[in-house]
């Protein structure tokens, strides 16, 4: 069914995606999908795409990367624990433990990213919100790898976490700049994403591999590459475009994926409303909000993405972006346009349905692209 909407419009989101996330992890799932106004906008998903579990028995692993010999790093939420997975032979082996995660609600061991030049540049960066003397902080730290092995633990970016388990953020991932960007949610306070006084919440960062401001950053002296951010899980650079592309969970209605530019403004802020019909509620503040290329007028707690750049599943899928759903399992993508700087349409597909909760999604060696769920980790494959 066809989304009866037009893309290019607003956002629409899911409230707090990890909302009682582990207690959540052990119900049923909501069955029915989101279109315009009652439904999702989705064809009929592709049937010949599903998911091959690549390891199980996992705990939370809510952020995962990859070697670029095909190892992969990914942390426990709410554990602290940094693990290696060996998919060939199934093995995990412990790399690090962060003291003091606090993982209620939305917090926890959020992201994971190498450098760059890894193994060279032997540097693992993890998103946490710990417990440091008392207070919590959401924090970026870098790790050394020696022989498997977490060591040097250093500090790169320190902010007061809310006291609202809510909203937290904490995606991390390089971009082909080899600047590090990281997703910072608003703590439940819409108010923060508008505030570019000293105030990295409701905002995307961008910051050297040692934590400093990098030249070409939009606001001078500031790590705050982008603002007006509500509630982010997932996002992914086009490798053809170098493109940056991010899903957003927005209140009661409009879940979005938005092009993210240097300096702009995505709207979100203490005017929002959510009448459910119209896509500028939850885009109306701040200087030029920029709307969405692609939104859920319900929610769907849209989760993670991906495009596809020789994922090997079909043709269709090829040079689509791809995306996950806390709420119904679902795995989507649509097709961007010839020049890679929008969405074709609001149509997006259902390419499969997933039986938990889809967490993260990346691109591994080779193109494929992978999730996870609370229990294990996945690859998207045909036949």
């Amino acid at each position: 069914m066809a989304d009866t909407v037009a893309a290019r419009t607003e956002p629409a989101g899911g409230g707090g995606t990890w909302r009682g996330i582990l207690a959540a992890a052990t119900l049923a799932l909501v069955a029915s999908a989101v279109t315009a106004i009652v439904g999702d906008g989705s064809t009929a998903r592709a049937a010949s795409i599903h998911a091959r579990r690549i390891a199980g028995g996992l705990n939370a692993p809510v952020a995962f990367t990859f070697t670029p010999g095909g190892r992969i790093f990914y942390v426990e939420k709410t554990t602290g624990e940094i693990h290696i997975l060996n998919p060939t032979t199934g093995r995990t082996a412990l790399f690090f433990d962060v003291p003091g995660v606090n993982g209620d609600g939305e917090r926890g061991m959020l992201g994971i990213a190498l450098h760059p030049a890894f193994p060279h540049k032997p540097f693992v960066y993890v998103y946490a919100t710990r417990v440091v003397n008392g207070h919590l902080r959401n924090q970026i730290l870098r790790l050394t790898d020696v022989n498997g092995k977490g060591r040097r633990l250093r500090l790169l970016w320190s902010a007061r976490a809310s006291s609202n388990p809510y909203h937290n953020g904490g995606r991390i991932l390089f971009g082909p700049d080899r600047k590090l960007y990281a997703v910072v949610g608003d703590a439940h306070d819409s108010s923060n994403s508008q505030d570019l006084t000293r105030n990295d919440r409701g905002k995307i960062l961008r910051m050297t591999p040692s934590g400093g401001v990098p030249s070409g950053n939009p606001i001078p002296n500031s790590l705050i590459y982008a603002y007006g951010i509500r509630n982010s899980f997932g996002f992914a650079f086009d490798p053809q475009t170098g493109s940056l592309w991010e899903t957003e969970n927005g209140p009661e209605c409009n879940d979005e994926v938005n092009l993210i530019t240097a300096g702009s403004n995505y709207g979100w802020g203490p005017n929002e409303t959510c009448s459910g019909t119209h896509p500028d509620d939850t885009n109306q503040d701040g200087p030029s909000p920029v709307f969405p290329s692609l939104f859920f007028l319900g929610t769907i707690g849209i989760t993670g993405d991906a495009v596809c750049d020789g994922c090997h599943l079909n043709a269709a899928s090829e040079g689509g972006l791809f995306w996950g759903s806390y709420n119904n399992g679902n795995v989507y993508r649509v097709d961007l346009n010839g020049t890679r700087d929008d969405t074709v349409n609001s149509t997006r597909t259902v390419v499969m349905t997933h039986s938990g909760s889809v967490l993260s999604m990346e691109v591994g060696p080779g193109g494929s692209i992978y999730f996870s769920d609370f229990s294990g980790i996945y690859r998207l494959v045909t036949g």
